[in-house]
């Protein structure tokens, strides 16, 4: 089965992962992004071992759990730390000084995430049709 995981970069710059679509609590924190992924990695196997452990059966929204990972703008860009921040504004047709400031955590409109997101997508879209000759 596969649910939403949230990944956000907290104001100190930490991470934090959590799934907002399971009734069981699943969540991750560290100082990095990798950090955090490995938490809530391990978090998810000790849930799963608990339940064998207390020979419980595990819950149906626990069972072969994939999960597709949802990023606030700060996580992003530290998970794909080869995007150049201004460019990518500029590509978008935002201000770059304005992009960065929502990458630190400045609040954003549903509106601007919709068309970073476009963007974000139309950039994945160009470099998918690219073909690359010797």
């Amino acid at each position: 089965m596969k649910t939403i995981a949230i990944i956000e970069r907290g104001k100190d710059g930490s991470f934090g992962i959590y799934t907002p679509n399971l009734q069981s609590t699943l969540s991750g924190n560290g100082s990095t992004l990798e950090a955090a992924k490995q938490d809530f990695s391990e978090a998810y196997n000790e849930a799963l071992e608990v339940y064998a452990q207390l020979g419980e059966d595990i819950p149906e929204e626990l069972k072969d759990l994939e999960f597709e990972y949802h990023y606030d703008l700060g996580s992003f860009y530290e998970a794909h730390p080869y995007l150049n921040v201004s460019q990518v504004a500029r590509y978008i047709g935002i201000n770059d000084t304005l992009m960065r400031q929502y990458r630190r955590g400045q609040y954003i409109s549903e509106t601007q995430i919709a068309r970073i997101q476009d963007g974000i997508h139309s950039i994945g879209r160009e470099l998918s049709a690219t073909v690359l000759v010797r």
